[in-house]
């Protein structure tokens, strides 16, 4: 068993798995030219944005950066698969040559590295977390070295399966993955409403409330007397119930109890309150909603996350552009 660093090189999505496997190598990158042993990740990036230069920052920094470890950090004998999606197999070999730049053999993937390959090992074979790991879109990456033994043992059990693992044990750890990818996905999107300029922000939530069956009115710039939105069944604030809303866009700066109280401050007595701020309440500001004298609502930017995932399908295009959103499936 191999105790080298292994790559996955996985160029075009696994289009190239059959030429990979008859032309005995590897490839990857763009047509910019050959790459003599001076040249750096920053020369790299500068050829790229030379060639592409309409491409965004954080493509180019990724090529540069696999262009790079491509050609520097590989070295004669380091293990090598690559995955061929119909089938759900990864071959394995050995890298045996230095990296060289042939266009002819690969026209849209000119850096090549010779491999001596070993054979095959069946995706189904692997465990639950090796295939999280290898599942990876990426064209290049070193893999995890508890992935390198499970692809090395599937490879010597000679493709044969091993036996399955309990189907508790199995929907547990996909389980686990889901609530990882749930996680993320719910920073990420945190993430890109802190970004939001104040005035965007103020449009989100005028969204939600729009999507949750109400007509809103929003404040014009300036001095609002304590209200951004005012949403109600009928969008002029005759109807009940009329909910008066102010939105604090200022991460890292909770809210007190004395914005509370200015906000209350301006209420009637029939008015339902909803107060978001992206950088929270304090514990005063808390028990100061507890006992309004109206129904108010404290909204931090968790809760409007959430509450933005569970009726984004029903907000308008508008308001779905100030933060796109793509919806994923998971297995049942």
């Amino acid at each position: 068993m191999t105790t080298r660093p292994m790559w996955m090189v996985r160029a075009e999505g696994g289009a190239l798995y059959d030429e990979f496997k008859e032309k005995s190598a590897v490839a990857m990158g763009l047509n910019i030219g050959a790459l003599d042993s001076t040249v750096t990740r920053a020369d790299i990036a500068a050829r790229i944005r030379a060639q592409s230069p309409m491409s965004k920052d954080g493509h180019v920094v990724a090529w540069a950066g696999m262009l790079h470890r491509f050609r520097n950090e590989v070295a004669i004998g380091d293990a090598v698969v690559t995955y061929e999606p119909s089938r759900r197999v990864y071959l394995l070999g050995t890298i045996s040559g230095e990296c060289r730049y042939d266009d002819r053999m690969f026209p849209r993937d000119p850096f090549v590295r010779s491999v001596k390959w070993r054979g095959e090992a069946p995706r189904d074979a692997l465990a639950v977390a090796s295939k999280n790991s290898l599942g990876a879109t990426s064209t290049f990456f070193r893999i995890p070295t508890e992935v390198v033994v499970d692809l090395e043992r599937a490879l010597l059990g000679d493709g044969k399966a091993p036996e399955e693992p309990s189907l508790r044990k199995s929907a547990d750890e996909e389980k686990e993955l889901l609530e990882d990818v749930h996680a993320r996905a719910f920073e990420f999107i945190k993430d890109r409403i802190i970004k939001l300029d104040w005035e965007d922000m103020q449009e989100l939530v005028a969204g939600l409330l729009r999507a949750m069956g109400y007509k809103t009115r929003v404040s014009a710039p300036g001095s609002d007397r304590g209200k951004d939105i005012v949403a109600s069944p009928d969008g002029f604030g005759f109807e009940s119930p009329r909910i008066v809303v102010e939105v604090k866009h200022r991460p890292g700066t909770p809210m007190g109890s004395q914005e509370i109280r200015s906000f209350l401050g301006g209420r009637h007595s029939q008015d339902k309150g909803l107060y978001v701020s992206t950088g929270g309440f304090s514990k005063d500001a808390r028990y100061e909603a507890d006992r309004a004298s109206i129904p108010l609502t404290l909204m931090d930017s968790d809760e409007l996350v959430q509450a933005v995932i569970s009726y984004y399908d029903r907000m308008d295009i508008e308001t779905q552009r100030l933060l796109p959103l793509r919806k994923v499936y998971w297995p049942g």
